[in-house]
């Protein structure tokens, strides 16, 4: 009893220390999956980084905590951590710009897949709009490929016929929402916005992607006057609000 004691003893001071390091473990794979899954559309390769960075990110800072809990000074650990986070800043910034543009790009830029376009002296069809490129299919049949941080830094043009008709709005449910019934609904408050609508192109809701997880889709409005772009941006927004939050409560 007394060795058992004795041993405890001994254990008891470094008990934190082990618990902070089983933390960061859970706390490392939770992040890394988190990650996995926003960049589910990305290429592998980068995906594997950014888990790989979030993990590191995690561990570093865990053990910044158990040197603390040790008793042990962790300037030279958080001035590490410190070079590190510049150090990927700067290699990643280009990547990071792409990635992060390809979001506004999807909301704020006016073209999709299928439209022509023209972009920093280059003019194509929208073939593809990954993660980090967009890629255009010229007339001469070459693939180009424009950083998505140039469709927000420079000037875009879209030279499809009627492209200022189209209203292009990025959606994002839960996996387990019925889709049909979640389509039927939106389009049905949709049509109360007719009147202000092309009547030859009703909206169109199709989907991008669907995992178990989630399903992005994107719905599609023609104007029948270019003026009206902001006002039934905002009142389709308004509307795609209310169908999801009865879809939640539906749920609930």
């Amino acid at each position: 009893m007394d060795t058992l004691h004795q041993t405890w003893a001994l254990f008891l001071p470094y008990l934190p220390v082990v618990v902070i390091v089983l933390l960061t473990v859970l706390f490392a794979w939770l992040v890394s999956l988190v990650i996995g899954r926003l960049m589910r559309q990305s290429t592998p390769q980068m995906a594997d980084a950014a888990r790989r960075l979030g993990a590191v990110v995690v561990a570093l800072i865990g053990g910044t905590l158990a040197l603390q809990a040790l008793g042990v000074s962790p300037d030279i650990l958080l001035l590490v951590i410190a070079l590190l986070g510049i150090a990927a800043l700067v290699a990643l910034r280009e990547p990071l710009g792409n990635f992060g543009s390809k979001y506004f790009s999807d909301i704020y830029t006016p073209f999709k897949v299928g439209d022509t376009i023209r972009v920093q002296g280059y003019s194509g069809k929208v073939i593809e709009i990954n993660a980090m490129t967009t890629i255009l299919l010229s007339d001469e049949e070459q693939l180009v490929s424009v950083p998505n941080a140039a469709m927000i830094r420079d000037v875009v043009v879209n030279t499809s016929p009627q492209a200022w008709k189209e209203v292009v709005i990025p959606v994002s449910i839960s996996g387990n929402v019925d889709l049909p019934a979640f389509e039927s609904d939106l389009l049905k408050t949709l049509s109360k916005l007719r009147t202000r609508l092309d009547r030859r192109f009703p909206p169109v809701l199709t989907t991008k992607v669907r995992t178990p997880q989630s399903t992005d889709l994107t719905l599609i409005l023609m104007l029948r006057r270019p003026e009206d772009r902001d006002t039934i941006t905002v009142e389709a927004n308004k509307r795609l609000t209310e169908v999801l939050e009865r879809v939640r409560g539906t749920k609930r």
